[in-house]
């Protein structure tokens, strides 16, 4: 296990987190509780086809929905009532899908109950929800209920065959398909995950990415490790704060999974709460899905815009400012991609080469990619300027 999943070095073990986080959150879909969330400004136009109850009802701590794109399909992760589900339908068009995925039955219930009279209003209906555990987007729990019903576990062996049923599912027909969504998305959820399941959570989110999908995820961080005898608490855990991560252990979790190009969009100046001396703020994270693979040689560098005298990509490339850096062909590639293509220059080989004939990239890390590599075949030539301007897009 890696520490960085864990909000502590020291698991909790004497509260069920799962029983106290569906206790407290079934409570709060009944009436609402305003000690779960924190105060958030949400578009005011895609809150107008929303009832009040489901506003009422909402308990998050930012909102992710703000970066997503028109005809994205986009996963919501303990959807709750849908606030953010029904938001991002409105921003994603006819023409893009909305996944919520919640474990809580009264939310889901919450959620579904005002899904005909929002989509009428909206124009059509892309929305679906689904009854699942984050950390397994693969099993969907109705479609499993209902094996269970039919097949009741009386023995050991009803036991494994319902676990054998299960991974079936799972791997036949999945909740959530691998490589099918361009966004995920999270408000204050993450943090009610045991720390047992987290390195799944976050492998579940990088499995079910398109290649060049993000993640957006708010949740609350602390800017240091929780205690286990905090994390014991069950009304601290339910309450989105025993379970925070801590904050550089959150982003750490992005890179364990695979991800790249971690990014902080938001961080709540002032804490939320603090708790023997410890302070819990929220904060929104954007990662990148890019699986990595072998790279060519193709003659490629990026120069690192500034303003710092250097820094140091998540593939260990180490780029200073001004000095052309020798990459791969994928890393190259993905330069050209957010949140890269604004802070480097890219700079291919004046005479292209061949990806059939090309040499593997030898990992030339932090390597000067020289100014002859990238003219080689062109001819060697004296060119005089004939005008006296040369700025962007006039002369030159």
């Amino acid at each position: 296990m890696n520490p960085a999943l864990n909000p502590s070095t020291t698991s909790p073990s004497t509260i069920d987190v799962e029983q106290a986080v569906a206790d407290r959150y079934s409570a709060a879909s009944a009436q609402p509780e305003a000690a779960l969330c924190c105060p958030v400004e949400y578009e005011p136009r895609w809150l107008e086809v929303l009832p009040q109850e489901l506003i009422e009802k909402d308990y998050g701590c930012g909102d992710p929905s703000r970066y997503v794109r028109p005809g994205e399909t986009v996963l919501d992760l303990g959807s709750g009532g849908g606030k953010v589900c029904y938001i991002a339908s409105q921003i994603v068009g006819a023409q893009g899908r909305v996944i919520g995925v919640d474990v809580n039955q009264d939310m889901l219930e919450l959620a579904r109950r005002f899904q005909p009279q929002i989509s009428a209003a909206i124009g059509w209906d892309n929305v679906d929800f689904y009854r699942g555990r984050i950390e397994d987007l693969a099993l969907n729990l109705d479609r499993w209920e209902s094996y269970l019903q039919q097949h009741p576990i009386g023995s050991t062996d009803d036991w494994l065959a319902a676990r054998q049923q299960a991974d079936r599912y799972r791997e036949e027909s999945p909740m959530v398909a691998s490589d099918s969504v361009d966004i995920v998305v999270s408000n204050c959820v993450l943090n009610l995950v045991t720390p047992a399941a987290r390195q799944q959570l976050f492998n579940e989110v990088f499995r079910v990415l398109r290649s060049g999908g993000r993640a957006v995820i708010s949740d609350i961080v602390s800017d240091e490790s929780v205690p286990t005898h905090l994390q014991n608490d069950p009304q601290l855990w339910s309450g989105c704060i025993s379970g925070a991560f801590q904050q550089e252990a959150f982003l750490d979790a992005f890179a364990a999974a695979g991800f790249h190009g971690m990014e902080i969009l938001s961080r709540q100046s002032e804490a939320w709460a603090t708790v023997e001396g410890i302070e819990f703020r929220s904060l929104t994270v954007q990662a990148f899905k890019h699986p990595p693979g072998s790279e060519q040689d193709l003659g490629q560098a990026v120069v690192y815009r500034g303003p710092f005298a250097a820094v140091t990509d998540d593939q260990g490339n180490t780029l200073t400012r001004g000095v052309p850096q020798a990459v791969g062909d994928q890393t190259f590639n993905l330069y050209e991609q957010a949140p890269y293509r604004d802070q480097v220059i890219r700079i291919a080989p004046q005479q292209a080469v061949d990806p059939q004939t090309a040499a593997p990239f030898d990992g030339r890390r932090n390597t000067v990619r020289a100014a002859g590599e990238t003219k080689a075949g062109r001819d060697t030539l004296t060119q005089l300027p004939v005008s006296d301007c040369c700025g962007p897009g006039e002369c030159c």
